[in-house]
């Protein structure tokens, strides 16, 4: 039967997705022993149905099970936009598949059978890192609302504002007044709630804006 615990703290939610009773068994009796919330899956398709609820979480996660696979799994949340931290647990992995995984940003990958301790060294490390993707998320949301409340006008300044264009370039480049310019960049500035405009480069850098394109 599969466990799930009340959540008793998110930054410490494992989730345990293992084909093999035992061994899921076993892993989830280790990380309660931590005082891990723990939740296990006996596949990658069981697992998928399940919200995260936006919670900090580790996967441990078996390479090869029937159905979809570990890595299959890995890279279906990658592509979902789900950078969780992945500790892998196999039986039958070998170098390419490791590889493979850690390249996608796996934490770490484990042979069975594995030392408890380095098991627990390993989702301790996921959940650090996990703690970390989440901040960065949140920084990025942060600068996403505030960017929603430009206007496209403010918006487009700001693109050339990041790209280093004076406010007489920008002005020519989009065919109005400097002074009208001035206007929309000291609200960008504001809104934006910076200060200078390194610091408007670093915010818009978090959330993937790019400078305007330099005119031809």
């Amino acid at each position: 039967m599969d466990i799930e615990t009340a959540a008793v703290d998110d930054g410490r939610a494992v989730y345990v997705v293992d084909d093999e009773d035992a061994v899921r068994a076993g892993m989830a009796k280790l990380l309660l022993a931590e005082g891990y919330d723990v939740r296990t899956f006996d596949s990658a398709e069981s697992f998928l149905e399940r919200s995260m609820d936006g919670q900090i979480a580790c996967i441990v996660l078996d390479l090869q099970m029937p159905g979809l696979s570990g890595l299959e799994l890995q890279e279906h949340l990658l592509n979902a936009g789900q950078e969780l931290p992945i500790v892998f647990v196999t039986a039958h992995g070998d170098i390419p598949d490791s590889v493979r995984a850690m390249k996608q940003g796996a934490v770490d990958f484990l042979p069975k059978p594995f030392d408890p301790d380095q098991f627990l060294d390993a989702v301790d490390q996921a959940i650090a890192k996990g703690k970390v993707l989440q901040e960065q998320r949140h920084a990025v949301d942060s600068v996403q609302v505030r960017v929603d409340a430009l206007t496209p006008r403010e918006f487009e300044v700001m693109r050339h504002v990041i790209a280093g264009l004076l406010n007489k370039q920008i002005a020519y480049a989009l065919g109005i007044s400097e002074k009208t310019i001035k206007i929309h960049r000291a609200r960008v500035m504001a809104k934006m709630q910076v200060q200078s405009v390194a610091d408007l480069v670093r915010q818009t850098a978090r959330a993937g804006i790019t400078p305007a394109e330099p005119e031809l």
